[in-house]
Parts: C-alpha cells; sequence; structure tokens
C-alpha cells in the first residue's frame, strides 16, 4: 500500500468546555515502529479512540491507508488491532473462548481462527492459562491476553496504549521482544508509553503530544542530539586563565579542579577537549561523559514529567 499506514491532520476534539485535542497532525508510514509520548490529560488516548471509532472527532482528517475512519469504518477498523490500557472485555469467560469471540468479530470462523489462537497462545506464554478467566489472571497475564487479541485478525496495525504498564521487568523485556518481532515482520505499531526506555528502545521516530498538540517529532536520537544537553565531567589539575581563552569555543564550567563542558556530541568533542588541556600542561585525572536522554528533551519541551 502507498498511503501512510495512519494520516491525521488537523484533529480537533472538545469534551463540553474541556479542549482535548487542538488541531493534531500525525502521519506514520506503513511498517514503523512510531511511539506517542505525552504527559496524562495531552491527548493521546483520545487520539487513538478516535482512529479506532471509539470517539467521534469534532473536525479534521483520520485515515487508514487512505480510507477515512468514519467513511470507510469496516476497512480501517479490520486493519488494526488495539491493546488498551483497560480490559473491557466479560471477565467470567475462559481466555480462548475470548480470543475466538474476538476472531468472530472480524468475519472469523473458529476454524480459520484456530492456527492463530493457538500460535498466540503459545508465543505469549498463555498456553496453560487458556482454560482460565480473566478475572483469574494475574496483572502480567492480563495484559499478554491484551496482546494476543489486538493480534488474533492478524492486522498491519497495531496499537498499543500503555502495554507494559504495571508488569515486572522480566515480562516488560520479553513484551519488548515480541514487539520486536512483529515489527521485523512488518507491523506498523503504534506505541503510548510512560516508560521513556521503552519509546528510546523500540521506536524509529517519537511524537512528543502537550495540551493537545504534538509539539516536537524525530527519531530518539536526533531529538537527543538536537534538544539534549550532553557534557563532558573532567576531574584535573593544573588550570591556568589561558585556558578560558583556548576554550571559548564551548560552553564550559570550571570549580574546585572539575570542569564541565556542555557538548552536543560527547564522543566527537571529547578528544579536541583533552588536546586543549594537554597542551597547557593540565594533568587529567578522570574523565566521564554525561549523556542526555530522551526524557531530558521531553523535560524541556513540556516542563513537566510524564507522568
Amino acid at each position: 500500500m502507498t498511503s501512510p499506514a495512519i494520516h491525521i491532520s488537523d484533529l480537533h476534539k472538545s469534551y463540553e468546555d474541556t479542549v482535548a485535542l487542538k488541531g493534531v497532525n500525525l502521519t506514520i508510514q506503513d511498517g514503523e515502529f512510531y511511539g506517542l509520548l505525552g504527559p496524562n490529560g495531552a491527548g493521546k488516548t483520545t487520539t487513538i479512540h478516535i482512529l479506532t471509532g471509539l470517539v467521534l472527532k469534532n473536525s479534521g482528517v483520520t485515515e487508514i491507508y487512505g480510507k477515512d475512519t468514519v467513511k470507510d469504518f469496516r476497512f480501517t477498523r479490520s486493519q488494526i488491532g488495539i491493546a488498551h490500557q483497560e480490559l473491557p472485555i466479560d471477565w467470567f469467560f475462559p481466555i480462548e473462548k475470548l480470543l475466538y469471540f474476538h476472531a468472530g468479530y472480524y468475519g472469523i470462523s473458529k476454524h480459520k481462527a484456530k492456527p492463530r489462537v493457538e500460535e498466540l497462545l503459545e508465543r505469549l506464554g498463555l498456553k496453560d492459562k487458556r482454560t482460565s478467566r480473566l478475572r483469574q489472571l494475574s496483572g502480567g497475564m492480563k495484559r499478554r491476553y491484551q496482546l494476543a487479541k489486538s493480534l488474533v485478525h492478524d492486522p498491519k496495525i497495531i496499537i498499543l496504549d500503555e502495554p507494559t504498564a504495571g508488569v515486572d521487568v522480566e515480562l516488560r523485556h520479553e513484551l519488548w521482544d515480541y514487539l520486536r518481532e512483529l515489527h521485523k515482520n512488518g507491523k506498523t505499531i503504534l506505541l503510548t508509553t510512560h516508560y521513556i526506555e521503552e519509546a528510546e528502545l523500540l521506536c524509529e521516530r517519537v511524537g512528543i503530544i502537550d495540551r493537545g498538540q504534538i509539539i516536537k517529532e524525530g527519531s530518539p536520537k536526533d531529538l537527543t542530539k538536537e534538544l539534549g544537553k550532553a557534557g563532558i565531567n573532567i576531574h584535573m589539575t593544573g588550570w591556568c586563565e589561558e585556558l578560558n581563552k583556548a576554550l571559548s569555543s564551548f560552553s564550559f564550567t570550571y570549580d574546585d579542579n572539575r570542569l564541565h563542558v556542555t557538548v552536543k556530541e560527547p564522543e566527537a568533542d571529547m578528544a579536541k577537549i583533552i588536546q586543549i588541556l594537554s597542551h597547557h600542561h593540565c594533568h587529567i585525572l578522570n574523565v566521564s561523559v554525561e549523556k542526555s536522554s530522551l526524557e531530558d528533551v521531553f523535560l524541556h519541551l513540556t516542563g513537566k514529567g510524564i507522568n
């Protein structure tokens, strides 16, 4: 398909007197792993709910592979699998039966769904829980079920709304490995998360949304390079006044035998800085690199923590 997997243009949504979205613009290409980051109430979940038909937009364009999500809702919803934060499901059925129910919503018979259901139960570690009711599962197993449910009809686009919230570290890493595998196999993935590390490790591109607008987009590497504050810390002796001029092309502070230089690319600038210090007969005791993170960028742009 030549059209983008997801295209959103000038999307607006208000709930009575509360403005949730103020003109969101977002394009995600087919096969891309995209992270949508924002503090609580920024508009992440509203955007997802409009894409999937759970919420009506006030105005704007929302398309899946070039098809309008309202006019061509049968097609667009068939292309998406979504794992919600919450579990809007019957708690009293066995999870295997629930997966067959969900496949049926997309017109897939039990016979045709069986290989896919068996594959997901096996791959997500749910095989031994197939006869368990949803209410009997641990939090981590419920997350596994949510992912299985989103994949049972083999969609091209997977939307994950806080998929690893509240799970232990081991399960989080297992889910990360599986998401990488899905992406490698050509799935388009839209991820919202409160774990900055998750976005840095998994996403090719991220968008930062705040107060109903996407305020910055780019790869995690490019954003940290552009807006982050990386630095080099050098414990040294032999400081002299001439160094103020020699280091004038850098932003630096020096206090109590410790030099801190703020740079965008520490690895590239370190050799030059050390050469300058050596030329002025300084004795270097220790060097450490301080790298900025996507979280630094987030704080810089929004002025608040992601939670």
